[in-house]
C-alpha cells in the first residue's frame, strides 16, 4: 500500500506561482511513477503532469512551459512547481502513483485526498 497526501495549494493571483507537494508513505516510492491531475467544478478530470521512476517526465499541453514536476526519493516526494498561473488552473489537484507511468487516471491505483488550488483574476 502507498499512502499519498497533497499540500501546498491556495489561493494566488494570476501570475504567480505556488508549489504543490506529494508526500508518500509505505513502500518504497521512488520506483512509482507519479502524476499530477486536476478537476475543475463541472469538469472532467484531466492530466496535468507525470514523472516516471527514472525521473522522465510528461506534461500536458495546457500547462508546458510552466509546470514543473520533480521528485526527491529521499524525502518520498513529488513535487508540482507552478509558475504563471492562469484563472483558468483553478482546480482541486491530485496526485497519484502507479509502477508505470500514464496519462490517463485509469492508469494509477493509489490517489491523495487533493488540494485545492484557486487562481484569481
Amino acid at each position: 500500500q502507498v499512502q499519498l497526501v497533497e499540500s501546498g495549494g491556495g489561493l494566488v493571483q494570476a501570475g504567480g506561482s505556488l508549489r504543490l507537494s506529494c508526500s508518500a508513505s509505505g513502500r518504497t516510492f521512488s520506483n512509482y511513477a507519479v502524476a499530477w491531475f486536476r478537476q475543475a467544478p463541472g469538469k472532467e478530470r484531466e492530466f496535468v503532469a507525470a514523472i516516471s521512476g527514472g525521473a522522465r517526465t510528461n506534461y500536458a499541453d495546457s500547462v508546458k512551459g510552466r509546470f514543473t514536476i520533480s521528485r526527491d526519493s529521499a524525502k518520498n516526494t513529488v513535487y508540482l512547481q507552478m509558475n504563471s498561473l492562469k484563472p483558468e488552473d483553478t482546480a482541486v489537484y491530485y496526485c497519484a502513483a502507479s509502477s508505470n507511468v500514464g496519462l490517463s487516471g485509469r492508469e494509477y491505483r493509489y490517489w491523495g485526498q487533493g488540494t485545492q488550488v484557486t487562481v484569481s483574476s
